[in-house]
């Protein structure tokens, strides 16, 4: 059965940051609502569309196929294989066409130090929905994650 506790959420997020030096997360009640209730919002079509938080939190979404028991760890897993694409030296991505690193230094995001986190199954069998959302929000344009 998958893990999807408060805990199984920071874990991860705090293992990807201490690699580069970046202090821990922890979690938020109030961040957490807000991503409860978007994930709410997607319950209905899974769409990976980010919410509109007026730039009060960061966000990383996952969407994880029906069928998987898609859980809080498969979700920042993803996120933080990202790395492989980042360049800290020229605070760059390299990630191909189709892919990103925005996920990653948002995950390992010095300034953030709250997450709050939900997953929803979706209806009609569309799979699993996953919102992270982070306090401050990272990924400041010319900014270094760390």
């Amino acid at each position: 059965m998958a893990q999807n506790s408060a805990q199984d959420y920071v874990d991860p997020h705090n293992a990807a940051r201490s690699d580069v030096g970046v202090g821990p997360v922890s979690w938020d009640d109030t961040v957490a609502a807000y991503a409860q209730g978007y994930a709410n919002q997607r319950r209905g079509d899974c769409k990976l569309q980010h919410s509109d938080s007026g730039g009060k939190y960061g966000e990383n979404l996952f969407w994880g196929g029906a069928g998987g028991d898609w859980s809080a760890a498969d979700a920042v897993a993803l996120w933080a294989k990202e790395k492989q694409w980042y360049d800290h030296g020229s605070n760059s991505c390299s990630a191909p066409a189709d892919q990103s690193c925005g996920h990653y230094t948002q995950v390992v995001w010095r300034d953030s130090t709250t997450i709050g986190c939900a997953r929803v199954v979706c209806d009609n069998n569309l799979g699993v929905f996953i919102s992270c959302n982070y306090s401050p929000p990272g990924n400041v344009v010319g900014k270094s994650p760390y």
